[in-house]
């Protein structure tokens, strides 16, 4: 664990959505973005797989503004998940621990793309974390030989997970199948699929963002689910974890 804190860092996001706005301002809440990584690496993080978040980083911090809200992401020690080190998610953890000291008992959510869906599915345990919101999560094939992807540390929290139907990096149905164990015991589970989109989920990315923008307000500060999603979260499997996003989403909202 010393060595996660040594090496692994927050940072912050450019710019004035970066800054609060000022030193007496209340910290409502915390969003830590998790980026994508590799299943097997020692290099370095990706500087794109940082850039990949920004748009859901800039979205979440403006929707969470009046809130109190801060994002943070989440400097990785190195790109790879390394098998049973489980890097990723051992940083994602320590990144929890720190928000902790940093800003005291404030909820967190966990929001990750990628390899960071499933750091921010595994790191979910931490007593501070209040939510989950994993893009195209990428999960190992089904392997009867091995253990299959825990599920027992979402329970009680809030989950979402939204996955492009075309997705060619990892298997849209491996997230399906996650979702449908976690449900089982986690009735705060929901999952929307993106139709005909891949997956960095850039096709319909306004309503991706919404979509993200609007569980988060509901799930860190209370406020009311749009209806699709708290259809979604009432809804038994399949109904609740197939859920698709409609075209407009976004716009529905602010109509």
């Amino acid at each position: 664990m010393g060595r996660t804190a040594a090496q692994a860092r927050l940072g912050r996001l450019p710019g004035r959505l970066g800054a609060r706005d000022g030193a007496d301002t209340a910290v409502g809440g915390v969003v830590l973005l998790l980026p994508d990584g590799e299943p097997e690496s020692e290099r370095r993080a990706s500087a794109l797989s940082y850039a990949a978040v920004l748009p859901l980083g800039r979205a979440l911090a403006r929707a969470g503004r009046a809130e109190g809200l801060v994002v943070h992401w989440v400097r990785y020690r190195s790109r790879g998940w390394n098998g049973p080190d489980a890097r990723l998610a051992a940083d994602a953890t320590w990144a929890v621990e720190e928000v902790v000291r940093r800003y005291g008992d404030v909820p967190v959510c966990l929001a990750g793309h990628g390899m960071g869906g499933r750091a921010a599915l595994h790191a979910a345990g931490h007593p501070a974390v209040d939510s989950v919101l994993a893009m195209a999560p990428w999960l190992p094939e089904d392997d009867v030989a091995a253990s299959p992807e825990p599920v027992e540390q979402l329970a009680g929290r809030q989950v979402l997970i939204v996955h492009g139907t075309n997705d060619r990096r990892t298997d849209p149905e491996l997230s399906y199948r996650l979702a449908e164990r976690a449900k089982k015991s986690n009735r705060d589970t929901c999952r929307f699929e993106v139709h005909s989109d891949g997956h960095a989920l850039r096709q319909y990315q306004e309503e991706v963002l919404a979509l993200a923008a609007d569980f988060m307000l509901g799930s860190l500060f209370t406020r009311t689910y749009a209806r699709p999603v708290a259809d979604a979260l009432a809804a038994p499997p399949p109904l609740g974890l197939r859920m698709p996003l409609a075209a407009g989403f976004g716009r529905a909202l602010r109509a």
